[in-house]
Order: structure tokens, then C-alpha cells, then sequence
């Protein structure tokens, strides 16, 4: 008897069962008045004409009418409230059922949307929880599996090298530590990236903010990138804005932010190719913003991989591949350490013309 069925059904019929006695009481009760006034009227000499058998039937007809009334118009009431409550509660038994399935984690329950009004725009609602709950789990899995597939093979790279060197089956010189040394780096950055991810994303990632140069930024990381430059004999072209002000960031986090944004443009550039950096100033939605371009001449990304390229571990099919090295997780922590600075990064690449990121830095002048 805890069901809301049961309650809006018995509120609505003692509602239009009580409406239905009082219209039957008053509707009698003013059929005798006005009959017995009718029977003074037609009465003679000012004396009340009595009531004979014909009159009595008469009433006892009207009344027996008005109780079948009565009784009819409860029954439909009493219909009616039943089917306005399961209106209300199938659907909402509906989201229920659905509710318990997810908590058991069976994602792909959604629930027919059968109206327009609130309980309509609930069911609404819960479908696209819904749909965001299954997407994030396919993401988290997918995460946990790529997660798992990274670690594997540096440390298999080590295990196998250091069994070998157990076995004397390897050498144990100095290019076998050197390469097991290479393999313990890239794990450690691996670790280190997923770190960083995983604090950011949960707004928990320290910042040393101080008023920064973002030009001497941008020289510095290409300084560093000589080496890899000089070997593809690529040109670098920096068009930077020297009145560029200073803005209050993290040093380190923006160095990063454009190491991995400028290793990525210089890893799908061709050899002898050309990558663009351009720094400005630049207005938009109402806002202040340091701008930084990147650029370069390589294939291009293609129109579906755009979408996915700041996810976790994604890459694209042909050159975008482990081959080309990269764990995956460069354009991911790009996008949240800029997020995370304020900022916001865009990409515009077409298949063929190359590739063009975009960071935005806010700038507040002091007032």
C-alpha cells in the first residue's frame, strides 16, 4: 500500500467521490425544495397541495436517477485516477528498473521517452547519463588496457635483456645498459605523464605561477630540439611578437606544453620540411589572450582522427603510430595542462597542407 499509485489513486477518487455526494446531496436537496414550492404554487387558496402517489414516484424516480449518476461518475473517477497514476509511475517504475540495472553496472539501459511533460524530459535526462556513464566506462577500459599495453613493453624490454645477461646469453656491455637505460627513462616518463594527467584532470596539479616570457619559452625548446633539426635539416621559422608582455604561468608546465606540441610537429614533418612558430596577442570572447601557433608542412591529420587527437593513447591509423614513437599521451596532457593554466588549444589540420596548433594563454593587464 507504499506505492504512489495506490496513494494518487485514493486521493483523486476521495476527491471526486466527495465532490460527486456533495453535487448528489445539494441536487436533492433542492429538488424537494423547489418541487414542494412548486406544489404551494399550484396549490389553491394560499393551502400546500399534499404530495400524492404520482408526486412521490416522481421524486423517488429523480432520486433513484441521481444515485446511478453518482455511482457512475465515482466509478469513472475512480478509473480516471488509477490511469493518471500509472501515467506517472510506469515511467517512473520504468527509470527505476533502468536505475538498478546501471547500478549493477549494465550500462546500455535506456528508457522509452513516451511524453513531452517533466517525467518525459526526466527520462531525457537519464538517457543521456546514461550514455555518458557507458562512454566513460569504454573510455576507462580502453585507458586501463592502453595503461597496461604501455608498461608492458619497456619492462618486457628490460626483463628479456636482463634474463639474457643472467643467462650469458647477452653481453652485458656498455651499449646493452645504454639500452636498458633508455627503456627505464621512457618508463619513467610514461609514469610521470600519467601522473600529471591523473592530478590535472582532478584539479590537484601544483602550479608555480610567476610572470613568464613565453618568446624565451619557445626559443629555449627549440634550442634544445637542435640536434633532431639538424638531422631532418628541417627550417625553423619563428615569427615572435618581441612586445609580447609577460603572463602569469608556470614556467615548466608551458615549457612542456610546447616541447610536446613542437616534438609533434617535428615527428610528422618530413625530412627538409618547415615548421612555423608565431606568437601574438589576440581578442576573442571578450578576453585577453596570449596566442601561440605552431605549424608545419607534414601529411596532415585526417578529418576523423581531429576529434580524438587530445584523448588519451589515441593515435591515428598510418603515420600516426607507435612506429613513429610516442606513447600516446603528448596532445593529452597539452590540452589539460593548458585547461588548467585557463587556456584553451585548437587544431586545424587538413590531410596533405600540414598542421597548425593552436594554445590560448590568458592575459589579464593589471589595473
Amino acid at each position: 500500500m507504499n506505492s504512489i499509485v495506490y496513494r494518487i489513486t485514493g486521493l483523486m477518487f476521495l476527491f471526486v467521490a466527495f465532490t460527486v455526494v456533495l453535487l448528489i446531496y445539494l441536487a436533492d436537496y433542492q429538488m424537494n425544495q423547489l418541487f414542494r414550492e412548486y406544489l404551494l404554487v399550484m396549490g389553491r387558496g394560499g393551502m400546500m397541495h399534499h404530495m400524492g402517489q404520482a408526486e412521490l414516484a416522481f421524486l423517488a424516480s429523480v432520486h433513484r436517477s441521481l444515485n446511478w449518476v453518482g455511482a457512475i461518475l465515482i466509478v469513472l473517477g475512480l478509473l480516471a485516477s488509477y490511469s493518471l497514476a500509472r501515467s506517472i509511475t510506469v515511467p517512473l517504475r520504468r527509470l527505476s528498473i533502468a536505475a538498478e540495472a546501471i547500478e549493477q553496472g549494465r550500462f546500455e539501459q535506456r528508457v522509452p521517452v513516451s511524453s513531452k511533460d517533466e517525467v518525459g524530459h526526466l527520462a531525457n535526462i537519464f538517457n543521456r547519463m546514461a550514455t555518458t556513464l557507458e562512454s566513460n566506462m569504454k573510455l576507462r577500459q580502453q585507458l586501463l588496457a592502453n595503461i597496461a599495453h604501455e608498461l608492458r613493453t619497456p619492462i618486457a624490454i628490460i626483463k628479456g635483456h636482463l634474463e639474457g645477461m643472467l643467462d650469458d646469453v647477452i653481453d652485458m656491455n656498455k651499449e646493452e645498459v645504454a639500452s636498458l637505460h633508455e627503456e627505464s627513462i621512457r618508463l619513467n616518463r610514461l609514469i610521470t605523464d600519467l601522473k600529471d594527467l591523473s592530478l590535472a584532470e582532478v584539479g590537484q596539479l601544483s602550479l608555480d605561477k610567476r610572470p613568464t616570457n613565453i618568446n624565451y619559452l619557445i626559443r629555449r625548446t627549440i634550442q634544445l630540439m637542435k640536434t633532431t633539426i639538424d638531422e631532418k635539416k628541417m627550417v625553423v621559422q619563428c615569427n615572435l611578437n618581441d612586445k609580447l608582455p609577460e603572463i602569469n604561468v608556470d614556467p615548466d608546465r608551458i615549457s612542456q606544453v610546447i616541447s610536446n606540441i613542437f616534438v609533434n610537429a617535428l615527428r610528422y614533418t618530413p625530412d627538409r620540411g618547415k615548421v612555423s612558430v608565431t606568437t601574438g596577442l589576440e581578442k576573442k570572447e571578450g578576453q585577453q589572450w596570449v596566442k601561440i601557433a605552431v605549424s608545419d608542412n607534414g601529411p596532415g591529420i585526417a578529418p576523423d582522427d581531429i576529434p580524438h587527437i587530445f584523448d588519451h593513447f589515441y593515435r591515428g591509423e598510418k603515420s600516426r603510430d607507435r612506429k613513429s614513437g610516442g606513447s600516446g599521451l603528448g596532445l593529452a596532457i597539452v590540452k589539460q595542462l593548458v585547461e588548467f593554466h585557463g587556456g584553451k588549444v585548437m587544431v586545424d589540420s587538413g590531410q596533405g597542407t600540414g598542421t597548425t596548433f593552436f594554445v590560448y594563454l590568458p592575459y589579464i593587464t593589471e589595473r
